[in-house]
């Protein structure tokens, strides 16, 4: 079972919420009446305590979470060079508009993704094939099982498709409305051996290139020998983006989970999107942190 902390966090603030309401509407007046006319003060029960003094700061938790910033931890390396396992990053939560906590309805229309941000959204599930044919969202990769449950699991990528766009891979090519996305080579990936996913990579003769995505110019790592990933137009994504969605991939071309395997990312499961790494961390046996990303600005 995945734990869902905004659902949490908005529960918990709900709840300490009505408690003090509660107390406040039906229970205040009469303990402090006996406690005038005892001339001693009578406590509060500990659930109104504990209520009246956390129901505020989970409240404005739960505002900035919800509206303004959020942060989140790199879990994987589908995103390297870019981010990297455990760096931990701060998503703005209203630039796509402004969602309702936990449930992700939009509230207010703000912005739409651009081609090339990176966003974080709720993994939509992979497009399988139900018993009638009909395409259903499925936690299961295999397709076994259709109706297997989604797992409530925040992802990360780059924003390649637009609603509308037509998208084609190739191989380690990208064509995006027919024409090829450039990449220019910056250099065999070089990292630190003792940390398992540069080890893969250099294992697996990774290369750097700083790809051309309109306006927005990024790295990315392609290794060929690691994995050859379904291109597009396929089974579960046609070439054509369909409306309320969009193609993501992962800067780790060979070693991303995207939009080529699960197909499109529909817009309502947009989280927000990445603009900070305010921590990078490498544990106790690498140096601990990694200064130089600490304080980046992600492109």
């Amino acid at each position: 079972m995945n734990f869902d902390f905004s659902a949490f966090l908005l529960g918990a603030t709900a709840l300490l919420g009505v408690v003090w309401l509660l107390d406040r509407l039906f229970f205040y007046k009469a303990r402090k009446a006996r406690s005038d006319a005892s001339g001693t003060e009578q406590p509060e029960p500990w659930p109104v305590d504990w209520s009246r003094s956390l129901f505020p700061v989970l409240l404005v938790v739960l505002l900035l979470r919800s509206f303004v910033a959020e942060p989140f931890r790199i879990p994987s390396g589908s995103m390297m060079p870019t981010l990297d396992v455990g760096d931990f990053i701060l998503v703005n939560k209203f630039s796509y508009g402004l969602r309702m906590p936990a449930f992700n309805n939009k509230l207010l229309d703000i912005g739409e993704p651009k081609r090339g941000d990176v966003v974080v959204f709720r993994f939509p599930g992979f497009m399988c094939p139900d018993e009638n044919g009909k395409a259903v969202r499925s936690g299961d990769a295999s397709c076994q099982d259709p109706h297997a449950p989604v797992a409530s699991e925040n992802w990360i990528k780059r924003v390649i498709g637009l609603p509308g766009d037509r998208i084609e891979t190739r191989g380690s090519e990208l064509y995006v409305n027919g024409e090829r996305v450039g990449a220019d080579d910056v250099g065999p990936y070089k990292g630190n051996m003792n940390r398992l996913e540069d080890r893969q990579m250099i294992e697996h003769d990774a290369r750097v290139l700083t790809e051309h995505l309109g306006s927005v110019n990024h790295l990315i790592a392609q290794m060929p020998s690691f994995n050859s990933p379904m291109d597009i137009p396929n089974a579960a994504v046609p070439s054509e983006v369909p409306k309320g969605c969009y193609i993501v991939m992962g800067d780790n071309r060979n070693n991303s989970i995207d939009s080529r395997w699960w197909g499109c990312m529909p817009e309502q499961n947009l989280v927000g999107k990445a603009f900070f790494v305010w921590m990078s961390w490498r544990g106790t046996s690498n140096g601990w942190f990694e200064w130089s990303k600490m304080g980046k600005v992600i492109h």
